[in-house]
């Protein structure tokens, strides 16, 4: 049965790490604040959307993800508030694409701003019902009968450190001279196009089945 449950947890733990590779809201957020704000600000947003992560994952082990999905009328609600901050953050890309080039990235982040990176990283995880859904369906991976006791909270504590890992090293990575170099000759284009994606998971998330 400890086999049984390392197995799930190994699976579990994958498919939510395949998630992270997706270049989703989250990810394309983290890569354009990164690009165009500089490393801390790249870094503050992930660690919001980390802890978008956390909750999800503890609300998913406390059984009340399972219950959000039993209560459509929740969910729907939660979709809809998603759509519109995605739409939000098509605002600001384009925003961003139409103004003038700054000098150089921000080095350093008032704390007013990291608190709202912050806020933002963490609403653009909690405003999305899917990962209620994501998050029954990975630890149903894991959670087969006759699962210790402690598999739940394997799962949690893993799929927190995947997503500190990965969305730390998309901040990192770009933040980094070169590809911030490659952004500024290039940033209108980028931001436009951030736009028009946040547009379309706006659209893709309203108009979603839940």
């Amino acid at each position: 049965m400890v086999d049984a449950a390392y197995s799930g947890l190994l699976l579990a733990w994958s498919a939510y790490g395949l998630g992270i590779l997706s270049p989703g809201p989250n990810v394309l957020a983290v890569m354009g604040t990164s690009m165009e704000d500089g490393r801390r600000a790249g870094l503050t947003l992930a660690a919001g959307m980390v802890g978008g992560t956390l909750v999800w994952g503890t609300m998913t082990l406390l059984g009340l993800t399972a219950l959000l999905a039993v209560y459509a009328s929740a969910l729907t609600i939660i979709k809809f508030a998603g759509a519109a901050y995605l739409l939000y953050l098509a605002w600001k890309s384009f925003r961003a694409a139409m103004r003038s080039m700054p000098d150089q990235m921000a080095t350093a982040l008032a704390p007013g701003k990291s608190r709202q990176l912050f806020g933002r990283g963490l609403a653009i995880q909690l405003s999305n019902p899917k990962a209620a859904l994501t998050w029954i369906a990975i630890m149903s991976l894991a959670l087969r009968d006759g699962a210790p006791h402690w598999t739940g909270p394997a799962v949690v504590a893993g799929c927190f450190a995947i997503s500190l890992s990965g969305h730390m090293i998309y901040a990192l990575l770009f933040s980094a001279p070169p590809v911030a170099r490659a952004y500024f000759s290039a940033r209108r284009w980028i931001q436009g196009g951030l736009g028009l994606f946040f547009c379309f998971a706006s659209y893709k998330l309203a108009s979603a089945r839940l």
